[in-house]
C-alpha cells in the first residue's frame, strides 16, 4: 500500500494512531533509512526472525488495542540468543494477557538492536502556521535537555544543514570522543524526506521518528510515531 492508501484507511476507519508496519511502510517509501524489522505472528515465527536478523534483538508486541507497551510489559531489549528469546516470548505474553486480557494481540516484531546517539525528527500542525519540522538529541535527552531546534515545512537541504548546527549537542552526534559520527548529508537528506513527507501528506497531524540512532554505519530509525488528522478529507 502507498502511504495515501494507508493514510485514507486509517481515515475510513477512524484510527488516529497508525500501526507499525504502516509507520514503517510509510517511511520506507519517504526514503527514511530504518533498522531491520521482522513481524511475526508465533513463538516459532518470532524464533526464525530472530536467527534471520541476527543478535541482539529486540521484541515488542503488536496489539492495537496496547498503545503504551513498556507499561504492559510488551517491550523487551537486549535478547542475546534463541533461549532468551523463546523465554522473553512466553514471559511477554504472560505480562501483556495479564495487563489487557481483552486486547486483540496480532503477534510481535522482532527488530535488530542497534546503539548509538539517539536523535529525534519529528513534525506537528501548528493551526496558524501549518506543518513544523523538528531536530535535536532524542530518547531520554529530549525530555531532559529540550535540545531540539524548529524551521517551518517544507525546507531545503541547506535549511537541514544549519538545523544540524543549531543544537547545542552536536558533537555527541558529530564523532566526540570516538562515538559514532553521523554524515551530515544523511541526516540532512533525512529531515528534507520527512520535510516533504508532511507536506505531500496533510493527513498527518504529528510523526516523531524517536529514537534516529547514529551506527557506525549510518543513521537508522528505531521507532516511530505517526498520528491522523480524522477531518482530513
Amino acid at each position: 500500500m502507498t502511504t495515501s492508501d494507508i493514510l485514507n484507511e486509517a481515515i475510513r476507519t477512524k484510527r488516529e494512531s497508525l500501526g507499525n508496519a504502516e509507520c514503517r511502510s510509510i517511511l520506507a517509501e519517504a526514503g527514511v533509512p530504518q533498522n531491520a524489522s521482522i513481524s511475526a505472528k508465533t513463538r516459532d515465527d518470532a524464533l526464525a526472525a530472530g536467527e534471520r536478523i541476527g543478535y541482539p534483538v529486540v521484541l515488542k508486541i503488536v496489539s492495537p488495542q496496547i498503545v503504551h507497551k513498556t507499561e504492559a510489559g510488551g517491550v523487551r531489549l537486549n535478547i542475546h540468543s534463541r533461549a532468551e528469546l523463546g523465554a522473553a516470548y512466553d514471559e511477554m505474553m504472560k505480562k501483556v494477557r495479564a495487563h489487557h486480557p481483552d486486547a486483540h494481540i496480532d503477534g510481535v516484531t522482532v527488530d535488530q538492536q542497534l546503539s548509538g546517539v539517539e536523535l529525534i525528527i519529528g513534525s506537528s500542525r501548528d493551526p496558524q502556521f501549518g506543518p513544523l519540522i523538528m531536530f535535536g538529541l532524542g530518547g531520554i535527552f529530549v525530555e531532559v535537555y529540550k535540545d531540539v531546534t524548529f524551521r517551518l515545512v517544507p525546507i531545503s537541504k541547506c535549511d537541514a544543514l544549519e538545523m544540524l548546527e543549531e543544537v547545542k549537542g552536536r558533537p555527541l552526534y558529530q564523532g566526540a570522543r570516538g562515538l559514532p559520527k553521523a554524515s551530515p548529508a544523511e541526516l540532512a537528506d533525512i529531515l528534507v524526506n520527512v520535510s516533504r513527507l508532511v507536506q505531500e501528506s496533510p493527513a498527518i497531524r504529528e510523526l516523531d521518528l524517536n529514537p534516529l540512532v547514529v551506527t557506525p554505519e549510518g543513521v537508522r530509525a528505531i521507532d516511530s510515531r505517526i498520528l491522523v488528522d480524522m477531518t482530513t478529507k
